[in-house]
């Protein structure tokens, strides 16, 4: 059986903040795009979990540290499931760059293990299963557009975001999720009143705009928290994000902690000829991805 594992990018990003129990609070509008990872699964008789990757960075296990294997191992656990599975990922979406390509892989490994052993599980189901491997696994369970809260598996399905043209770029540098959720608690971000506003208004109009189908209003509205504490670290984001414009995009962002900048496109050619300004980047080295693809 074969699953594509979406990549996802953050149209709006709040975080309220910090639980008790360490996690954060946030409101955000996620948006499925079609950069993926390509899924194979194979059901086994013997009761094991293999795993094989192709294209994953140094960075990426591929052994039960890996959460397709976690995924898998839930799913197994909670449904009672004697068999093994034989999981093969072709990655595509880079690893810490924002982008949720692990929580797709682990979204698709669910998805495609429900359907390939007759599980019976609704999404409803799986998207409870989905959270305790990661916050964005419920979206990549959903996937589309939509308004996510609580630690961002409350998610309120919200009308398709018209369809735009996407154009990734991801410094070589990354950034450590952690070390930016640490800096966020100390920035101050979270207690000032009249940005907590500004990005409440921002997002309140992300939701309009897909409602409307107003591409100008949905451009206009992107925001982002994690932007200028991610740009302290890695000051490349803010010539990339600048870049974009230049080069024509309606609007331009971080998705979420970081590092990938994303530039909107309302006309494939204007969005390829941005791609190629890009190019001298990408061949320096600055840039490890850049990768244009389309809402879905």
């Amino acid at each position: 059986m074969d699953v594509k594992a979406f990549a996802k990018i953050n149209l709006g990003l709040d975080v309220l903040g910090k639980r008790d129990d360490g996690y954060h609070e946030v409101r955000m509008i996620m948006q499925s795009i079609g950069l993926c990872d390509e899924i194979s699964l194979k059901a086994l008789e013997e009761d094991v979990i293999r795993l094989s990757l192709e294209g994953a960075g140094p960075d990426v296990p591929e052994d039960e540290r890996n959460i397709m294997y976690k995924a898998a191992a839930l799913l197994k656990e909670h449904c009672g499931l004697r068999k093994g599975v034989y999981i093969r990922a072709v990655k595509h979406i880079p690893s810490q760059a924002g982008l949720g390509g692990g929580s797709a892989d682990a979204a698709a490994v669910l998805k495609g293990m429900n359907s390939l052993f007759e599980l019976g599980l609704d999404e409803k189901e799986l998207r409870e299963l989905g959270v305790r491997l990661g916050a964005d696994v419920p979206f990549c369970i959903m996937e589309g557009t939509a308004l996510a809260e609580g630690i961002g598996e409350v998610l309120t399905p919200i009308k398709k975001a018209p369809h735009l043209y996407v154009l990734l770029a991801k410094p070589a540098e990354g950034v450590a999720t952690g070390g930016i959720y640490k800096a966020i608690d100390e920035s101050g971000l979270m207690e000032d009143e009249e940005g907590r506003a500004h990005r409440k208004d921002c997002i309140d109009g992300l939701i309009r705009a897909c409602n409307t189908g107003d591409i100008r209003e949905l451009c206009g509205d992107l925001i982002n928290i994690f932007e200028p504490v991610t740009e302290a670290r890695q000051p490349l984001i803010a010539e990339l994000r600048q870049r974009m414009l230049e080069l024509g995009a309606l609007g331009a962002l971080m998705s979420g902690s970081g590092p990938t900048v994303y530039g909107l496109f309302d006309d494939s050619l204007r969005a390829e000829t941005a791609r190629k300004g890009f190019e001298p980047m990408f061949s320096s080295g600055e840039l490890s991805d850049l990768v244009l693809t389309e809402f879905v």
